[in-house]
């Protein structure tokens, strides 16, 4: 089916930290869109600029022609698409869906393969942006998948990204994520560090980033996440817990290339220690306190 705005119904299921920023985004760009979440108390915000609940999986399946996952884990993946009550179960034969959770790129290719028994196109496409870049629509979309699929939903990804590019085939978007996570997993540790020794100095961190930020070590997570170490603000834009689970996902699709990545490695032990000090609903930057 070609898509146009004026016959695409989207189901959008996981409406947490990123999801909420990305309907309200679909919404403001004029579709329409079913919801659904675990809890269905934290709608009410989407319920009320536009968006219908739905009550289950499957009645997102049914009552939508592109459906848009961000859930937790690969195996809330698994459940989603692939359960009894799932989305290829359930949904008609042409429609298209895209999980945009950082998951497993063998579990993509599964989806994508039952998907095209079923008649159903199936992407991968993984985001990078926080929470900031969810709600202003900046996110970076990484696509795995056919490119006839991609471009039929590309004004969709429009609506909620900027740098959007398709990477190769099913999988590709989530191996292009495990990129995404390995880089900064080490990265943060810099940034926690530098922060650490600007004050251990003496120095104002403020002051030090104005002058550091836009030079040979500037990144993302300096420029944005390095004022909320300073601030001491430590809410979730991306979970602990969550990037624990995208470097395991890494580390595992390391392993089996016979890739050696010790930074990741040295990484996910200090944020697994974060962890066990009860930090895991916490924002990742939270690992600046292991150094203060």
């Amino acid at each position: 089916m070609s898509l146009s705005k004026e016959n695409i119904i989207i189901g959008f299921i996981g409406t947490g930290v990123m999801g909420r920023g990305m309907v309200n985004n679909l919404l403001k760009a004029g579709y329409k869109v079913n919801v659904f979440n675990r809890t269905k108390a934290k709608e009410e915000e989407l319920i009320n600029n536009g968006a219908q609940w739905m009550d289950t999986v499957a009645d997102i399946a049914k009552n939508s022609n592109v459906i848009i996952t961000i859930v937790g884990y690969p195996k809330d993946v698994e459940e989603v698409y692939l359960g009894e009550n799932g989305i290829l179960n359930n949904a008609a034969k042409g429609t298209y869906v895209i999980d945009m959770t950082t998951s497993s790129p063998m579990l993509a290719k599964r989806i994508y393969q039952e998907a095209l028994e079923k008649g159903i196109f199936a992407l991968d496409a993984p985001v990078s942006g926080g929470d900031i870049g969810a709600r202003e629509g900046r996110l970076s979309i990484m696509v795995g998948g056919d490119s006839q699929a991609f471009e039929e939903v590309k004004p969709i990804f429009e609506a909620m990204g900027k740098n959007i590019v398709l990477q190769g085939g099913a999988g590709a978007g989530q191996h292009t994520k495990m990129c995404n996570q390995i880089a900064i997993a080490s990265n943060m540790i810099g940034v926690c560090e530098a922060i650490a020794y600007a004050k251990k100095a003496g120095l104002d961190p403020t002051t030090v980033l104005k002058s550091i930020e836009t030079g040979a070590a500037g990144s993302w997570s300096l420029s944005n996440l390095a004022p909320r170490m300073i601030a001491g603000n430590f809410a979730p834009g991306f979970y602990v817990k969550h990037f624990i689970k995208d470097m395991n996902i890494a580390l595992e699709s390391a392993k089996e290339m016979g890739l050696w990545t010790p930074g990741l490695e040295l990484a996910k032990s200090l944020y697994e220690k974060l962890a066990a000090l009860g930090e895991e609903d916490s924002g990742t930057q939270a690992l600046y306190k292991l150094f203060v």
